[in-house]
């Protein structure tokens, strides 16, 4: 099968950004309960919330579009696949500049790296 590769990096890059939005929607509890205890504005509170699941249903959509990328590899083009990877490569980049060396980020850098690659190859 020519496409086996895309398939599998497309694959490979919905199901990493899957288990990173379940598991970020997962410990929104935390977060909640560290926003309750701070001295945090009230407005930064909530917000912290909110974009807190923005981000893991960003990832969950990604996860999705991925999917769909790796079941049929010929809607993938270039510049919408670049598109794509470049949310999970900013964020990572964001996550790199303000955490440090984390382990989300270097699992939106392989689900980005991996799609680039997947698409070069379809």
């Amino acid at each position: 099968m020519d496409n086996l590769l895309p398939r599998l990096l497309f694959a490979f890059s919905a199901v990493v950004l899957l288990v990173g939005g379940l598991m970020h929607a997962a410990a929104v509890g935390k977060a909640v309960a560290a926003v309750s205890v701070s001295d945090l504005p009230p407005f930064y509170g909530t917000s912290l919330k909110g974009l807190w699941l923005i981000d893991a249903a960003t990832l969950m959509t990604l996860a999705v579009a991925f999917g769909c990328l790796a079941a049929r590899p010929a809607l993938a083009t270039r510049p919408i696949v670049i598109l794509l990877a470049i949310i999970p490569a900013a964020t990572a980049f964001f996550l790199y500049k303000f955490i440090g060396n984390f382990l989300p980020a270097h699992m939106l850098v392989a689900a980005a790296a991996a799609s680039l690659v997947g698409v070069w190859r379809v």
